[in-house]
């Protein structure tokens, strides 16, 4: 039947080409492109535009509007998340819509979107063709993409984009120098800071003002030099400016950080003397400078000086404080400052509720950290894994380890579990014995798609070889490299001396070959094998000893 079918196609195929040959025959001199219906519409094109206008190209976005301004391309641009389809966007609006033409936002808000996400080299071919398109230009485009450059740690480009403001047709302003200088800055180029300054008048025809002046004692004051800052500070009233609170700020933060408290007090009198009310930033350095040296009474005292003349501390100045009075084991103190700060809607940092938790904990203060952690679910301040990991370490480490289950019970309602937290409380049931609760929160955890990793993998069979069971830890030590999670040093050291101490020689031996390397037990664990074992430990290791 198959041979049938074969000798039917191969029999019309013989036809088609000998009718294709007998039309070659008898139609040579005809031009078989010229019989195509499309020939004659081909024909009538006579430019490459007509060409692309003939053609309908497919737009990369579906449904792409049949009516294009530019104030509309900008919004989709903007909520683009695909950078390499905002710019066939981009391309495709100024190449194929009907009538359409791109202007400077247009281009500013591809530039912004892109310069943003460091794509550099399309921004760099978006600037020439912007160049060449004769586009009357603004100068914020300019600030975003050298404020760009900069935080790409490419302060080079960041000065070449600055110098080539001028080819555009825009006029450069301070705000621009001003975002150039804090880009030097934030790449520590602080003798170019000086030199652009100096430099500002007589080559960018641009007159500083008081921001730039803080910008270049600013400068003096990151690379060390007090004395340059106070020079500068000297010389603005010849320059026709007043110096302002962040001009003060500025170098009383430098007086901190050389810990030159006397200093940094000085600068603090010269702020109020001026009649000026220093502001919160103003008040937390110094308190953060007396926090450092332990005078906790000094930075205590600012605190009240600030309340006295109605500054509010912000969540830096309650951060500095909390975490001067955990230091100084006055838990009570930072508490109460906590809730203060949560009464004021300020959101405490996860790692300074940790640090407060900590200490708490160490002050034997334990129901205190639970109301706590109880405080900052209420006030939908939800804690956070590392928050709640932290506490249930702490009520694991004082036998708590039902409360600490419960406290998980209650984070996994609202948050899901991390690795970490998971492991914390797998660690403690396992201290404590429990290794049915622990297998069921391994269980748990493995069935909400949580990995579980050495860490876990070692709780367990340290858990196991504390309760006498160490050859089930030898199974989970199986399972590990099943699931491919590499074991440590920590691994066959809590393992090997579980199986040790109880005798197991065959079960040592099988785990020793287990390690493939040969360089994850060390010295200490051969040695205790071999007092127990003798000989068979020795030709073992004997064996492995060239792979080390």
């Amino acid at each position: 039947m198959k041979m049938m079918i074969m000798s039917s196609q191969i029999s019309k195929a013989a036809r088609k080409i000998h009718n294709l040959r007998h039309y070659s025959a008898n139609n040579s001199s005809v031009d078989p492109f010229a019989a195509h219906p499309s020939h004659h519409h081909l024909a009538a094109i006579e430019s490459k535009s007509q060409l692309l206008k003939s053609y309908t190209v497919t737009p990369p976005i579906k449904p792409w509007p049949q009516k294009l301004y530019p104030k509309r391309l900008v919004s989709i641009i903007t909520q683009q998340q695909n950078l390499d389809l905002a710019l066939q966007i981009f391309y495709h609006a100024g190449k194929y819509h009907p009538g359409f033409e791109h202007n400077y936002e247009t281009y500013h808000s591809i530039i912004h979107k892109l310069s943003r996400a460091r794509a550099f080299e399309p921004v760099e071919i978006l600037l020439s063709q912007l160049q060449k398109s004769g586009i009357k230009c603004g100068e914020n485009l300019f600030i975003d993409v050298l404020r760009n450059y900069g935080l790409a740690s490419r302060p080079k480009d960041s000065l070449r984009t600055f110098l080539r403001i001028d080819d555009f047709g825009v006029t450069k302003s301070v705000r621009s120098l001003n975002t150039l200088l804090n880009v030097m800055i934030q790449n520590r180029k602080y003798e170019l800071v000086h030199a652009l300054f100096k430099n500002s008048r007589r080559k960018f025809n641009i007159t500083p003002n008081v921001f730039t002046c803080n910008i270049l004692l600013k400068a003096f004051c990151k690379k060390g030099d007090i004395e340059g800052a106070l020079k500068v500070l000297d010389e603005m009233p010849a320059m026709g400016m007043v110096p302002n609170v962040v001009t003060y700020t500025t170098i009383l933060g430098a007086y901190v950080s050389k810990g030159d408290m006397l200093g940094a007090k000085k600068m603090f009198d010269q702020i109020l003397d001026r009649g000026w009310t220093p502001d919160a930033t103003t008040y937390t350095i110094l308190m953060d400078g007396f926090c450092k040296q332990g005078r906790l009474v000094d930075a205590v005292k600012v605190m009240d000086d600030m309340e006295d003349n109605k500054v509010d501390p912000n969540d830096v100045t309650y951060g500095v404080m909390i975490e001067a009075f955990c230091k100084a084991k006055k838990t009570g103190e930072a508490l109460n400052l906590l809730d203060d700060m949560i009464e004021k809607k300020y959101m405490p940092t996860s790692a300074l509720c940790c640090r407060l938790i900590d200490a708490l904990c160490e002050d034997g203060k334990v129901e205190d950290a639970c109301d706590l952690w109880k405080k900052l679910l209420r006030k939908n301040c939800t804690p956070d894994n590392a928050i709640s990991s932290t506490l249930i370490h702490w009520l694991c480490k004082k036998g708590k380890i039902w409360e600490a289950r419960k406290l998980f019970d209650e984070f996994e309602k609202s948050s899901i579990p991390s690795v970490l937290t998971y492991n914390t409380l797998i660690g403690g049931m396992c201290e404590m014995g429990e290794l049915c609760e622990a297998g069921r929160l391994w269980d748990d955890m493995v069935e909400k798609g949580c990995v579980p990793n050495a860490f876990t993998y070692n709780m367990l069979i340290k858990g196991f070889c504390k309760g006498g069971s160490a050859k089930e830890g030898v199974k989970i030590l199986e399972e590990m490299l099943d699931k491919r999670c590499l074991p440590n040093k920590t691994t066959y050291s809590v393992l090997l001396t579980g199986l040790c101490e109880s005798g197991y020689e065959a079960e040592v031996m099988k785990v020793l070959d287990m390690d493939t390397s040969g360089e994850l037990i060390d010295s200490d664990v051969w040695q205790l094998l071999g007092n127990k074992f003798g000989s068979n430990v020795s030709k073992k290791r004997n064996a492995m000893q060239p792979k080390v």
